[in-house]
């Protein structure tokens, strides 16, 4: 099956199943970030190893790597409101608006951030 059979098949690839994809990616990615996160508050318990690690964070890519940090959690938690909302709403025609609504929510959150954190 190549990707042309895929993309024009309407029972695989729909937004429910593509808001489903980018919600267990984005947990997986903050199941990725929180040991590290737990191991930098670690480090504050030694002030000269903490003091090296907040100057590493001035780094840019680090500031980056944040917003996509943050817009992972805002599309997971967006994510999550969905799935309420197909378990405890009833409404289809309008299904697709709040998927894409999460996602522009979304990606706002995540670049709001990104402006505050080169501000």
């Amino acid at each position: 099956m190549n990707y042309s059979t895929l993309r024009n098949s309407p029972s695989r690839w729909h937004w429910g199943l593509v808001a489903a994809v980018v919600h267990r990616l984005s947990g997986l990615l903050i199941a990725v970030f929180l040991p590290f996160h737990f191991l930098s508050l670690g480090l504050a318990f030694e002030s000269e190893a903490f003091s090296d690690f907040i100057a590493w964070t001035s780094n840019p890519l680090v500031k980056i790597s944040e917003f996509f940090l943050v817009a992972a959690l805002a599309v997971h938690f967006a994510g999550g409101l969905r799935i309420l909302a197909l378990e405890f709403l009833q409404f289809s025609k309008a299904q697709s608006f709040f998927i894409s609504l999460s996602f522009a929510v979304s990606i706002v959150v995540g670049l709001l951030f990104l402006l505050s954190v080169f501000s």
